[in-house]
Protein backbone atom coordinates (compact mmCIF):
# COMPACT_ATOMS: atom_id res chain seq x y z
CA UNK A 1 0.00 0.00 0.00
CA UNK A 2 3.30 2.27 0.51
CA UNK A 3 4.31 1.70 -2.45
CA UNK A 4 0.82 2.21 -4.77
CA UNK A 5 0.59 5.16 -2.25
CA UNK A 6 4.32 6.83 -3.37
CA UNK A 7 3.24 5.55 -6.87
CA UNK A 8 0.32 8.14 -7.46
CA UNK A 9 2.05 10.52 -5.17
CA UNK A 10 4.45 10.90 -8.16
CA UNK A 11 2.06 9.87 -11.07
CA UNK A 12 -0.70 12.31 -10.19
CA UNK A 13 1.26 16.11 -9.74
CA UNK A 14 3.21 14.17 -13.69
CA UNK A 15 -0.48 13.61 -15.08
CA UNK A 16 -1.41 17.57 -13.80
CA UNK A 17 1.71 18.62 -15.44
CA UNK A 18 1.09 16.79 -18.80
CA UNK A 19 -2.69 18.19 -18.86
CA UNK A 20 -1.40 21.57 -17.88
CA UNK A 21 1.31 22.09 -20.81
CA UNK A 22 -1.45 20.39 -23.62
CA UNK A 23 -4.04 23.00 -22.22
CA UNK A 24 -1.14 25.60 -22.30
CA UNK A 25 -0.32 24.15 -26.39
CA UNK A 26 -4.29 23.90 -26.92
CA UNK A 27 -4.54 27.93 -26.22
CA UNK A 28 -2.03 29.43 -27.91
CA UNK A 29 -3.23 27.78 -31.08
CA UNK A 30 -6.58 29.18 -30.49
CA UNK A 31 -5.27 32.52 -30.11
CA UNK A 32 -3.18 32.15 -32.94
CA UNK A 33 -6.24 31.72 -35.17
CA UNK A 34 -8.16 34.61 -34.03
CA UNK A 35 -5.44 37.20 -33.48
CA UNK A 36 -4.36 39.37 -36.33
CA UNK A 37 -0.61 39.06 -36.03
CA UNK A 38 2.71 40.79 -38.50
CA UNK A 39 2.86 40.72 -41.84
CA UNK A 40 4.50 37.38 -42.52
CA UNK A 41 8.31 37.41 -43.72
CA UNK A 42 8.83 34.27 -44.67
CA UNK A 43 11.27 35.35 -47.83
CA UNK A 44 14.81 35.68 -48.04
CA UNK A 45 16.58 38.46 -49.98
CA UNK A 46 19.77 37.12 -51.40
CA UNK A 47 20.64 39.78 -53.99
CA UNK A 48 19.80 43.00 -55.69
CA UNK A 49 21.57 44.47 -58.20
CA UNK A 50 20.49 47.74 -59.27
CA UNK A 51 22.00 48.05 -62.91
CA UNK A 52 20.61 44.80 -64.28
CA UNK A 53 17.38 45.66 -61.95
CA UNK A 54 17.31 42.06 -60.76
CA UNK A 55 16.62 40.46 -57.48
CA UNK A 56 17.78 36.88 -56.06
CA UNK A 57 15.43 35.19 -53.45
CA UNK A 58 15.76 32.40 -51.92
CA UNK A 59 13.62 29.76 -53.54
CA UNK A 60 10.43 28.80 -52.13
CA UNK A 61 7.22 27.09 -53.53
CA UNK A 62 6.06 31.09 -53.75
CA UNK A 63 9.27 32.89 -55.46
CA UNK A 64 9.90 29.80 -57.79
CA UNK A 65 5.75 31.20 -59.60
CA UNK A 66 5.83 32.52 -62.77
CA UNK A 67 4.32 35.76 -63.45
CA UNK A 68 4.25 39.47 -61.50
CA UNK A 69 4.08 39.74 -57.59
CA UNK A 70 5.01 41.85 -55.06
CA UNK A 71 7.29 42.07 -52.20
CA UNK A 72 7.03 43.68 -48.66
CA UNK A 73 10.59 44.55 -47.46
CA UNK A 74 11.99 47.09 -45.13
CA UNK A 75 14.99 49.54 -45.41
CA UNK A 76 14.77 52.24 -48.28
CA UNK A 77 11.56 50.84 -49.86
CA UNK A 78 9.06 49.14 -48.37
CA UNK A 79 7.51 47.44 -50.95
CA UNK A 80 8.48 46.50 -54.59
CA UNK A 81 6.82 44.52 -57.73
CA UNK A 82 8.60 41.47 -59.23
CA UNK A 83 8.42 40.53 -62.72
CA UNK A 84 9.06 37.13 -64.43
CA UNK A 85 11.61 34.16 -63.56
CA UNK A 86 14.72 34.70 -64.73
CA UNK A 87 16.88 31.85 -63.62
CA UNK A 88 16.36 29.70 -60.85
CA UNK A 89 18.58 26.60 -59.47
CA UNK A 90 18.03 24.71 -56.27
CA UNK A 91 18.52 27.15 -53.97
CA UNK A 92 17.91 30.82 -55.40
CA UNK A 93 15.63 32.39 -58.02
CA UNK A 94 16.47 35.61 -59.97
CA UNK A 95 13.04 37.75 -61.54
CA UNK A 96 13.20 41.25 -62.92
CA UNK A 97 12.54 43.75 -60.83
CA UNK A 98 9.41 46.48 -61.76
CA UNK A 99 10.28 48.89 -59.41
CA UNK A 100 13.09 51.04 -59.73
CA UNK A 101 15.85 50.56 -57.20
CA UNK A 102 18.54 53.15 -57.21
CA UNK A 103 22.34 52.82 -57.06
CA UNK A 104 22.77 52.90 -52.68
CA UNK A 105 19.16 51.90 -51.81
CA UNK A 106 19.30 49.89 -48.86
CA UNK A 107 17.18 46.31 -48.75
CA UNK A 108 16.94 43.88 -45.86
CA UNK A 109 17.01 40.42 -46.29
CA UNK A 110 13.87 39.34 -44.22
CA UNK A 111 10.65 39.97 -46.90
CA UNK A 112 7.26 39.36 -47.56
CA UNK A 113 6.42 37.77 -50.85
CA UNK A 114 2.60 38.86 -51.40
CA UNK A 115 0.18 38.55 -54.77
CA UNK A 116 -1.31 42.15 -54.20
CA UNK A 117 0.85 43.68 -57.23
CA UNK A 118 -0.37 46.70 -56.79
CA UNK A 119 -0.65 48.68 -52.93
CA UNK A 120 -2.46 51.75 -54.19
CA UNK A 121 -5.33 52.48 -55.66
CA UNK A 122 -3.45 55.22 -58.19
CA UNK A 123 -1.74 52.78 -59.99
CA UNK A 124 -5.00 51.47 -61.34
CA UNK A 125 -5.08 54.73 -63.30
CA UNK A 126 -8.63 54.70 -62.89
CA UNK A 127 -11.20 57.18 -61.24
CA UNK A 128 -11.58 56.32 -58.04
CA UNK A 129 -12.39 58.66 -54.34
CA UNK A 130 -12.32 57.24 -50.98
CA UNK A 131 -15.40 56.44 -48.63
CA UNK A 132 -16.56 56.04 -45.18
CA UNK A 133 -19.03 52.89 -44.45
CA UNK A 134 -20.95 53.96 -41.17
CA UNK A 135 -20.44 49.90 -39.85
CA UNK A 136 -21.50 48.41 -36.57
CA UNK A 137 -17.33 48.20 -35.82
CA UNK A 138 -17.65 51.93 -36.29
CA UNK A 139 -16.55 54.16 -39.66
CA UNK A 140 -14.75 51.77 -42.21
CA UNK A 141 -12.43 53.25 -44.54
CA UNK A 142 -13.34 52.16 -48.47
CA UNK A 143 -12.11 53.27 -52.28
CA UNK A 144 -15.29 53.68 -54.57
CA UNK A 145 -14.41 52.67 -58.32
CA UNK A 146 -17.12 54.50 -60.30
CA UNK A 147 -18.56 52.33 -63.44
CA UNK A 148 -16.36 54.13 -66.82
CA UNK A 149 -19.49 55.49 -68.63
CA UNK A 150 -23.15 56.34 -68.31
CA UNK A 151 -23.60 54.68 -71.10
CA UNK A 152 -22.28 51.14 -70.19
CA UNK A 153 -23.14 51.61 -65.98
CA UNK A 154 -24.25 48.61 -65.14
CA UNK A 155 -26.89 48.48 -61.87
CA UNK A 156 -24.88 45.91 -60.11
CA UNK A 157 -22.16 46.91 -57.66
CA UNK A 158 -19.12 44.84 -56.86
CA UNK A 159 -18.14 44.79 -53.10
CA UNK A 160 -14.97 43.29 -52.54
CA UNK A 161 -14.08 41.96 -49.19
CA UNK A 162 -9.86 41.19 -48.35
CA UNK A 163 -8.64 38.27 -46.68
CA UNK A 164 -7.11 37.69 -43.23
CA UNK A 165 -4.19 39.48 -42.16
CA UNK A 166 -3.91 42.03 -45.09
CA UNK A 167 -5.97 45.50 -46.12
CA UNK A 168 -8.20 46.07 -49.08
CA UNK A 169 -5.25 46.88 -51.27
CA UNK A 170 -5.27 42.91 -52.00
CA UNK A 171 -8.64 43.17 -53.89
CA UNK A 172 -7.04 45.95 -56.54
CA UNK A 173 -6.24 43.38 -59.14
CA UNK A 174 -9.73 42.60 -59.36
CA UNK A 175 -10.85 46.04 -60.27
CA UNK A 176 -10.78 46.37 -63.77
CA UNK A 177 -12.13 43.47 -64.90
CA UNK A 178 -15.77 44.48 -62.97
CA UNK A 179 -14.93 47.92 -64.47
CA UNK A 180 -14.62 46.74 -67.67
CA UNK A 181 -17.96 44.89 -67.28
CA UNK A 182 -19.29 48.46 -65.99
CA UNK A 183 -19.80 47.83 -62.86
CA UNK A 184 -18.50 50.43 -59.44
CA UNK A 185 -16.63 48.89 -57.67
CA UNK A 186 -16.68 49.10 -53.86
CA UNK A 187 -13.34 47.48 -51.98
CA UNK A 188 -13.97 47.93 -48.19
CA UNK A 189 -12.20 47.09 -45.20
CA UNK A 190 -13.71 45.34 -41.77
CA UNK A 191 -13.16 45.18 -37.52
CA UNK A 192 -9.89 44.50 -36.57
CA UNK A 193 -7.61 44.33 -40.01
CA UNK A 194 -5.37 47.31 -38.94
CA UNK A 195 -7.22 49.93 -41.13
CA UNK A 196 -11.13 49.88 -40.14
CA UNK A 197 -11.76 50.53 -35.99
CA UNK A 198 -10.48 48.05 -33.78
CA UNK A 199 -13.34 46.08 -31.85
CA UNK A 200 -13.35 45.60 -27.47
CA UNK A 201 -10.25 42.96 -27.90
CA UNK A 202 -9.16 43.03 -31.82
CA UNK A 203 -9.60 39.57 -32.58
CA UNK A 204 -10.70 38.04 -35.98
CA UNK A 205 -14.37 36.13 -35.24
CA UNK A 206 -13.63 34.12 -38.58
CA UNK A 207 -16.06 35.94 -40.85
CA UNK A 208 -19.22 35.19 -37.54
CA UNK A 209 -19.03 39.01 -36.80
CA UNK A 210 -16.83 40.55 -39.74
CA UNK A 211 -19.92 39.95 -41.96
CA UNK A 212 -22.09 42.81 -40.27
CA UNK A 213 -18.96 45.50 -41.39
CA UNK A 214 -19.74 43.92 -45.12
CA UNK A 215 -23.66 43.89 -44.47
CA UNK A 216 -23.19 48.05 -43.92
CA UNK A 217 -21.03 48.11 -47.04
CA UNK A 218 -24.07 46.57 -48.88
CA UNK A 219 -26.35 49.17 -47.59
CA UNK A 220 -24.08 51.77 -48.55
CA UNK A 221 -24.36 50.75 -52.21
CA UNK A 222 -27.75 50.46 -52.33
CA UNK A 223 -28.25 54.13 -51.01
CA UNK A 224 -26.12 55.07 -53.39
CA UNK A 225 -27.43 53.92 -56.90
CA UNK A 226 -26.77 50.31 -56.72
CA UNK A 227 -29.81 48.23 -57.50
CA UNK A 228 -27.85 44.99 -56.64
CA UNK A 229 -24.37 43.97 -55.52
CA UNK A 230 -21.77 41.28 -56.15
CA UNK A 231 -19.68 40.31 -53.22
CA UNK A 232 -16.01 39.36 -53.73
CA UNK A 233 -14.51 37.29 -51.28
CA UNK A 234 -10.39 36.97 -50.86
CA UNK A 235 -9.37 33.92 -49.05
CA UNK A 236 -11.30 34.56 -45.10
CA UNK A 237 -13.18 37.34 -47.09
CA UNK A 238 -14.48 34.54 -48.94
CA UNK A 239 -16.21 33.42 -45.35
CA UNK A 240 -17.19 36.66 -44.78
CA UNK A 241 -18.86 36.91 -47.73
CA UNK A 242 -20.53 33.60 -47.90
CA UNK A 243 -21.63 34.91 -44.25
CA UNK A 244 -22.91 37.79 -45.38
CA UNK A 245 -25.00 35.67 -48.11
CA UNK A 246 -26.95 33.47 -45.51
CA UNK A 247 -27.28 36.14 -42.89
CA UNK A 248 -27.62 39.41 -44.55
CA UNK A 249 -30.83 41.69 -44.15
CA UNK A 250 -30.84 42.56 -48.00
CA UNK A 251 -30.27 38.91 -48.97
CA UNK A 252 -32.89 39.86 -52.13
CA UNK A 253 -30.23 42.69 -53.02
CA UNK A 254 -27.08 40.09 -53.52
CA UNK A 255 -27.01 38.75 -57.02
CA UNK A 256 -23.84 36.87 -57.06
CA UNK A 257 -20.46 35.74 -55.07
CA UNK A 258 -16.97 35.30 -56.67
CA UNK A 259 -14.73 33.70 -54.21
CA UNK A 260 -11.03 33.66 -54.78
CA UNK A 261 -9.16 31.07 -52.69
CA UNK A 262 -11.93 31.04 -50.34
CA UNK A 263 -12.35 30.02 -47.14
CA UNK A 264 -15.81 27.21 -46.94
CA UNK A 265 -15.27 25.40 -44.21
CA UNK A 266 -13.21 26.17 -40.96
CA UNK A 267 -12.86 23.15 -39.71
CA UNK A 268 -10.89 21.74 -42.82
CA UNK A 269 -8.70 24.69 -43.05
CA UNK A 270 -7.45 24.99 -39.27
CA UNK A 271 -6.65 20.90 -39.68
CA UNK A 272 -4.65 21.49 -42.64
CA UNK A 273 -2.31 24.34 -41.71
CA UNK A 274 -1.91 22.54 -38.39
CA UNK A 275 -0.50 19.14 -40.15
CA UNK A 276 1.62 21.55 -42.51
CA UNK A 277 2.71 23.42 -39.12
CA UNK A 278 3.59 19.80 -37.75
CA UNK A 279 0.78 20.16 -34.61
CA UNK A 280 -1.13 16.98 -34.93
CA UNK A 281 -3.07 14.31 -32.92
CA UNK A 282 -6.32 16.21 -31.48
CA UNK A 283 -4.51 19.31 -30.79
CA UNK A 284 -6.79 20.93 -33.69
CA UNK A 285 -9.74 20.10 -32.74
CA UNK A 286 -8.96 20.60 -29.37
CA UNK A 287 -8.12 24.30 -29.98
CA UNK A 288 -11.59 24.74 -32.16
CA UNK A 289 -13.37 23.28 -29.07
CA UNK A 290 -11.87 26.47 -26.86
CA UNK A 291 -12.93 28.64 -29.38
CA UNK A 292 -16.52 27.79 -29.60
CA UNK A 293 -17.05 27.93 -25.58
CA UNK A 294 -17.41 31.30 -24.20
CA UNK A 295 -15.46 31.04 -21.14
CA UNK A 296 -12.08 29.23 -23.25
CA UNK A 297 -12.94 31.21 -26.19
CA UNK A 298 -11.99 34.07 -23.98
CA UNK A 299 -9.36 32.86 -22.51
CA UNK A 300 -8.10 32.00 -25.80
CA UNK A 301 -8.36 35.82 -26.97
CA UNK A 302 -12.09 35.76 -28.52
CA UNK A 303 -14.15 38.30 -28.19
CA UNK A 304 -17.36 35.87 -28.73
CA UNK A 305 -17.98 31.51 -28.69
CA UNK A 306 -17.06 31.20 -32.73
CA UNK A 307 -19.67 28.57 -33.86
CA UNK A 308 -17.96 26.66 -36.39
CA UNK A 309 -20.79 24.69 -37.60
CA UNK A 310 -22.52 27.89 -38.56
CA UNK A 311 -19.30 28.47 -40.38
CA UNK A 312 -19.19 25.51 -42.50
CA UNK A 313 -20.75 26.24 -45.56
CA UNK A 314 -20.45 22.97 -47.25
CA UNK A 315 -23.21 22.06 -44.24
CA UNK A 316 -24.95 24.96 -45.28
CA UNK A 317 -25.04 24.59 -48.77
CA UNK A 318 -28.86 24.66 -49.17
CA UNK A 319 -29.65 28.00 -47.72
CA UNK A 320 -27.16 29.41 -50.42
CA UNK A 321 -29.47 30.85 -53.40
CA UNK A 322 -27.46 33.79 -55.66
CA UNK A 323 -24.77 31.82 -58.17
CA UNK A 324 -20.92 31.73 -57.16
CA UNK A 325 -18.07 31.36 -58.94
CA UNK A 326 -15.07 30.05 -57.15
CA UNK A 327 -11.40 30.38 -58.42
CA UNK A 328 -9.12 28.30 -56.74
CA UNK A 329 -6.27 26.25 -57.49
CA UNK A 330 -5.67 22.92 -56.64
CA UNK A 331 -1.84 24.08 -55.51
CA UNK A 332 -3.35 26.63 -53.17
CA UNK A 333 -0.93 25.46 -50.38
CA UNK A 334 -2.47 27.36 -47.90
CA UNK A 335 -6.40 27.09 -47.86
CA UNK A 336 -6.82 23.42 -49.96
CA UNK A 337 -9.62 23.43 -52.48
CA UNK A 338 -11.36 20.50 -51.03
CA UNK A 339 -14.19 22.29 -49.54
CA UNK A 340 -14.43 24.44 -52.65
CA UNK A 341 -15.39 21.31 -54.63
CA UNK A 342 -17.30 19.79 -51.66
CA UNK A 343 -19.68 22.85 -51.62
CA UNK A 344 -19.35 23.08 -55.61
CA UNK A 345 -20.71 19.04 -55.58
CA UNK A 346 -23.28 20.08 -52.94
CA UNK A 347 -24.80 22.97 -55.07
CA UNK A 348 -23.86 22.29 -58.91
CA UNK A 349 -27.11 24.27 -60.02
CA UNK A 350 -25.56 27.74 -58.68
CA UNK A 351 -21.40 27.12 -58.08
CA UNK A 352 -19.31 27.36 -61.55
CA UNK A 353 -15.71 26.32 -60.58
CA UNK A 354 -13.40 26.48 -63.42
CA UNK A 355 -10.28 23.90 -62.94
CA UNK A 356 -7.13 26.34 -62.06
CA UNK A 357 -3.54 24.57 -60.84
CA UNK A 358 0.06 25.61 -59.90
CA UNK A 359 -0.98 28.99 -58.40
CA UNK A 360 -0.48 29.48 -54.62
CA UNK A 361 -2.62 30.90 -52.13
CA UNK A 362 -4.78 34.08 -53.77
CA UNK A 363 -2.24 34.20 -56.47
CA UNK A 364 -4.13 32.95 -59.27
CA UNK A 365 -4.39 36.30 -61.27
CA UNK A 366 -0.46 36.60 -60.99
CA UNK A 367 -0.25 33.26 -62.10
CA UNK A 368 -2.91 33.06 -64.93
CA UNK A 369 -4.29 36.37 -65.11
CA UNK A 370 -5.82 35.38 -69.31
CA UNK A 371 -7.54 32.61 -67.60
CA UNK A 372 -8.26 34.10 -64.17
CA UNK A 373 -10.22 37.34 -66.14
CA UNK A 374 -11.43 35.17 -69.06
CA UNK A 375 -13.12 33.04 -66.20
CA UNK A 376 -14.80 36.06 -64.38
CA UNK A 377 -15.71 37.46 -67.73
CA UNK A 378 -17.16 34.81 -69.10
CA UNK A 379 -19.57 34.39 -65.64
CA UNK A 380 -20.50 37.61 -65.57
CA UNK A 381 -22.15 37.74 -69.21
CA UNK A 382 -23.87 34.22 -68.22
CA UNK A 383 -25.26 35.49 -65.13
CA UNK A 384 -26.49 39.08 -67.38
CA UNK A 385 -24.04 41.17 -64.76
CA UNK A 386 -21.97 43.01 -67.78
CA UNK A 387 -22.98 46.01 -69.22
CA UNK A 388 -20.51 45.51 -71.40
CA UNK A 389 -18.50 42.86 -73.35
CA UNK A 390 -14.93 42.81 -73.12
CA UNK A 391 -13.33 42.99 -76.76
CA UNK A 392 -11.26 39.89 -76.02
CA UNK A 393 -13.83 38.09 -74.10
Amino acid sequence: MKSLRHAVAILVPAAVALASAILFVVFQIARRVVTPGPRDMDTQILAVDTGAQTIELARTPDTELPGRYGLFTTGSHDYVKLGAVLSADAERVRRKLLTQIEPGSQIDRAAGFSGWYYSSPAELHLPWESALIGAPAGPCPAWVFPAPLPALVSPTWVIQVHGRGVTRAECLRAVPVFHSAGMTNLVVSYRNDGEAPRSRNGAYSLGAAEWRDVDAAIAYALRHGAERVILMGWSMGGAIALQTAVSSGYRDAIAGLVLESPVVDWRTVLRFQARESGIGGPLPTLAMNALSTPLTARLSGAEDAIQFDSLDMVARAEELVAPILILHSEDDGFVPADASHALAEARPDIVTMPRFGGARHTKLWNYDQTGWTSAIDAWLVENGFSASVRPDA
